[in-house]
């Protein structure tokens, strides 16, 4: 997914967003057609795709894409409506549980979809989080975005002793491990990560819990509450630059030395280590990084984690479900499309049967050679399915905000959590939140 978040998405807003026209496909003066399908999106990620269903099937395709930010607000309307309503439309990790709950995407585990019986073709969770919460298969895939720890080989090997990323991973498998090493980089000048955090995807641990479990009970789970304190750790102990994710100087970290004020003292430090998802390879770190090409590896930390990731399904109402299905079956199921697709972007696919026959020719230059495709896999692997709910995106800010208030010193740890739990039964009402 090419998910550079609100500060580097370049998103077009195409004219017609509210023109009146219905479903079907327009038509010029002289009567012949000018668009067989629409789809939305909020990513520019479907163009070359989309060129490429327009030649092997001979139809024309408008593709609108929407900032993120407005995409849930913009697309609700004309999915209610049917008015300049999409034939296929997207969704996003932080918003898609909602979608796929709402009914505005076909059922495709009916016929002549079948869609139940791709289960076993694709990475798990993955093909999990497309399912509505009676289980009918509304959206699919064809990515599965797990993460990893980013880290510069050079200075690994002078504080670790080696650059390989099994060993590394084995230097960072638990929270106490990472610690460790945070101490080590330290000791040497260098800063284990740009910023807090970086760790909030080790919060589930070894124990992946919803946020809103089937009781609909919130659950701050101590895993969760220990992320709190290793942040406080990381910020006590001095262990990051102190560059807020997304900001300048988190992007600079990546390839050179940034300034950081500590004990009203300015000092220089180099950033160890980004912890990043698939996408954040292609879209993040490739985009920033100049001078230390082929000085990366990727490993994994402390738990699996994944992040983002985009699903597509056909509207519910659309007048062309033929037509739109055949375009999210390119996307998601064609052999051809996807070895060439994968091989040309370096996206991790979902879809097995096309990983099984890819997976071993993989070598990033950007990564020292590493085969980080066969990584990624194996880290999809290990997610557990059914921990993400329609409250997430919301929760994991408020929680982040706490996490902030008590690293910041401008709260006690009982008086963050209880102003969390303040914050969420206001936003959900109708969860049963724990008593103070």
């Amino acid at each position: 997914m090419k998910r550079k978040l609100s500060i580097f998405l370049v998103a077009i807003l195409l004219v017609g967003l509210f023109a009146g026209c219905s479903s079907d496909s327009k038509t010029s003066g002289n009567g012949k057609k000018d668009v067989d399908l629409r789809i939305w999106s909020f990513t520019d990620e479907l163009k070359k795709p989309i060129k490429t269903f327009e030649e092997k099937n001979g139809v024309k395709v408008e593709l609108t894409i929407v900032p993120i930010a407005d995409y849930p607000t913009k697309l609700k309307p004309v999915l209610e409506s049917g008015v300049g309503a999409p034939d296929v439309f997207t969704g996003e990790i932080a918003f898609l549980k909602q979608w796929v709950d709402a009914g505005y995407w076909e059922n495709l585990s009916e016929k002549p979809y079948n869609a139940d019986e791709l289960s076993d073709k694709y990475v798990p969770y993955v093909f999990d989080l497309g399912k509505d919460k009676d289980g009918d298969v509304r959206a699919l895939s064809w990515q599965t975005t797990p993460g990893g720890i980013y880290y510069k080989r050079s200075i690994a090997k002078e504080v670790l002793g080696t650059d390989d990323p099994t060993q590394v991973g084995e230097m960072m498998g638990s929270m106490d491990k990472v610690f460790e090493v945070a101490e080590k980089m330290k000791s040497k000048g260098y800063s284990m990560f740009p910023d807090e955090g970086a760790i909030r995807w080790f919060t589930q641990g070894d124990n992946p819990q919803p946020w809103v479990n089937d009781k609909n009970e919130l659950q701050l789970t101590e895993e969760k509450m220990e992320y709190m304190d290793y942040s406080k750790k990381l910020r006590d102990n001095q262990y990051t630059a102190l560059a807020p994710e997304w900001s300048p100087s988190w992007f600079e970290g990546m390839d050179k030395p940034i300034k950081v004020k500590e004990g009203g003292k300015e000092k220089e430090t180099q950033v160890f280590s980004y912890v990043l998802p698939t996408w954040g390879l292609h879209s993040v770190l490739k985009t920033n990084v100049k001078e230390s090409v082929g000085d990366w590896a990727v490993t994994s930390g402390p738990s699996p984690y994944f992040w983002g990731g985009t699903w597509l399904g056909v509207y519910n109402k659309s007048d062309n479900k033929e037509l739109a299905y055949k375009f999210v079956k390119m996307m998601t199921q064609d052999d051809e499309f996807l070895t060439s697709w994968s091989k040309e972007t370096g996206d991790v696919l979902s879809y097995l049967p096309v990983t099984d026959s890819i997976k071993d020719d993989f070598s990033d230059k950007f990564l020292g050679g590493q085969n980080n495709y066969q990584f990624f896999l194996d880290q999809s692997t290990k997610i557990t399915p059914g921990i993400v709910t329609k409250y997430d995106q919301q929760l994991d800010t408020l929680y982040g905000n706490a996490v902030q208030q008590y690293v910041t010193g401008k709260k006690s740890k009982k008086e963050a959590i209880n102003e969390f739990y303040q914050k969420a039964q206001n936003a959900y009402p109708d969860i049963k939140v724990p008593k103070k």
